[in-house]
C-alpha cells in the first residue's frame, strides 16, 4: 500500500508569499527615492553665470596708444563677441578719447559700451586702461536628474527629472542670459510698432494700376 502524499500546498503558499514580499522590499530598496515634490514648480531653475574678462591696454593723450586698437581688435575676435556681451572701459584717467577709441572697435560687433566698471582683481596701472568683458552664461545643474526611479509615489509628487528638459532648453536659447534674471530693458519701441512699419508702407504706396498705359500705334512708320 502506497502511503498517502503530504499536504505541502499551504507550505508552498506561504513560501511564496514570503519570497514576494522579500523581492518587492528589495525592488524598492534599490530603486531610489520617491517623488516628493508635491507643488508644480521644477526644482530644477536656470543658473546664470557671470564671468569677467579682462584686457590692459596702453594709453596716451590722445586715447589708445599706437597699435592697440589693432591689438584689441584681435582680442575682441578671439574672443567671439557676441550679443550678450557688455563691455567696460576702466580708466583711470577718465580720457574720452580712450572710450571712443574703445567704442569704434566695439561698434563693428554692434555692441555699445556700458557706462561704469566692475570691480576686478588688481589695480590698473598708471599710463594703462582696462576694457572688461562681461559674459553671462545660463545653465541647469543636476540635469538630468533621475534620482527618484521608484514608482510607488504616495505622495502624488512629481518626477525628480520634471522641468529638466524646458528649462535647459530656455538656457541654451534665450540670446542674452541676464535676460533671465531682471528681463531686458524696454526701448519704447514694442512689436506692434516694429510690424506696422511695413504694413504702413504697403497703405501709403500708390497704386500700380494708377498709371496711365501710354497709346502705341500697331502701324509701322
Amino acid at each position: 500500500m502506497n502511503p498517502m502524499p503530504l499536504p505541502i500546498a499551504p507550505r508552498t503558499g506561504r513560501l511564496a508569499a514570503g519570497t514576494l514580499v522579500l523581492s518587492l522590499g528589495l525592488l524598492l530598496a534599490g530603486c531610489g527615492g520617491m517623488p516628493s515634490n508635491r507643488s508644480m514648480n521644477s526644482v530644477h531653475q536656470p543658473v546664470v553665470e557671470r564671468v569677467n574678462y579682462t584686457l590692459d591696454v596702453r594709453t596716451d593723450g590722445s586715447g589708445l596708444g599706437a597699435g592697440e586698437q589693432t591689438r584689441l581688435a584681435g582680442w575682441f575676435e578671439a574672443m567671439g563677441l557676441k550679443y550678450g556681451d557688455r563691455i567696460f572701459v576702466d580708466d583711470p584717467n577718465g580720457n574720452p578719447g580712450t572710450r571712443s577709441a574703445v567704442e569704434a572697435v566695439a561698434d563693428r560687433y554692434g555692441i555699445a559700451l556700458a557706462e561704469g566698471a566692475p570691480v576686478t582683481e588688481g589695480a590698473v596701472g598708471a599710463g594703462t586702461a582696462r576694457i572688461v568683458v562681461a559674459r553671462f552664461k545660463a545653465s541647469v545643474p543636476g540635469c538630468p536628474d533621475w534620482s527618484a526611479r521608484s514608482d510607488f509615489n504616495p505622495n502624488n509628487g512629481l518626477t525628480s527629472n520634471y522641468g529638466c528638459a524646458t528649462n535647459a532648453n530656455l538656457a541654451a536659447m534665450v540670446a542674452n542670459p541676464e535676460d533671465l534674471v531682471h528681463g531686458a530693458q524696454a526701448t519704447g519701441e514694442t512689436t506692434v510698432m516694429t510690424a506696422s512699419k511695413a504694413i504702413g508702407a504697403y497703405r501709403n504706396a500708390a497704386p500700380t494700376g494708377g498709371n496711365t498705359v501710354s497709346a502705341t500705334s500697331s502701324k509701322a512708320d
